[in-house]
């Protein structure tokens, strides 16, 4: 069967519920955990892993690239994640500069994180959303494709650095690729590079350029599925099957679970 940390995880989740109800705030500074384990299950399970629902269409098979590996975070694992990200006194949680080129980046000593993608595939609404818990942190979205022109810094705490790069495709700056291909080849803390894959179109030629700059440097890198609450669930197991495969057979550095977000 296709992804059994899906179920493993689902049955020590709600396992954890009745005991981590009545102390939820031990887990969490702010009250959205506490708030996401009072959902119903069914809404919880949708939020928590959202691609799990698509097991019950997999049937057994004997091609192993076919086989289905989601990112599957424990409730410590979330609880730990949220942590990070909550801004405090002591967790400082804020927007350093931006760049148009390597040498006009900050810098800086601390690890790298970077986000990557098409134009309009979620990536300033994702990293938006990390930042939730820092509300004094801008991070601009907008409905029309290309709007991040620059590399954006944001420090968080003493952890990392959180880069968001320009959208590449439909508006993407003329200096795009020097830009983006100057960072990821010499970026020294450059640890790990979130590929954000919109989970209703697949992997696209540009994002085949994506992945070769990955391969070509060896980042090692995670494909992250964006939107995944927009396709129908037929449409949404062809992509993420096709790109489960695509990840099993034609890459080196990336890491072998997907990561969906809505």
């Amino acid at each position: 069967m296709a992804a059994p940390g899906l179920r493993l995880g689902m049955e020590k989740l709600f396992e954890m519920l009745a005991a981590m109800g009545r102390q939820s705030r031990a887990y969490s500074k702010s009250q959205t955990f506490a708030e996401v384990l009072r959902l119903p299950k069914s809404q919880l399970t949708k939020l928590v892993y959202p691609l799990q629902e698509l097991e019950q269409h997999l049937v057994p098979d004997t091609r192993p690239h076919l086989h289905l590996r989601v990112f599957d975070p424990s409730l410590e694992d979330i609880a730990r994640a949220e942590s990070v990200f909550a801004a405090s006194q002591r967790n400082r949680i804020e927007y350093l500069s931006s760049a148009v080129r390597l040498d006009h980046a900050p810098a800086l000593s601390r690890p790298e994180v970077c986000f990557i993608g098409r134009s309009n595939v979620g990536k300033s609404s994702l990293i938006k959303a990390l930042f939730s818990l820092a509300p004094e942190v801008e991070v601009r979205v907008s409905k029309k494709p290309g709007h991040t022109k620059k590399m954006n810094f944001f420090k968080v705490g003493k952890y990392f650095t959180v880069v968001d790069m320009p959208g590449y495709g439909y508006r993407a700056p003329e200096d795009f690729v020097d830009m983006v291909e100057a960072y990821l080849k010499e970026r020294r803390n450059l640890k790990r590079t979130f590929l954000l894959v919109d989970s209703a179109v697949g992997i696209t030629k540009t994002d085949n350029i994506a992945v070769e700059m990955c391969e070509e440097f060896a980042l090692p890198y995670v494909m992250v599925l964006t939107k995944v609450d927009k396709p129908s669930k037929g449409h949404l197991l062809k992509q993420v099957l096709e790109i489960q495969k695509f990840v099993n057979t034609q890459t080196q550095g990336c890491f072998p679970q997907l990561f969906p977000v809505r």
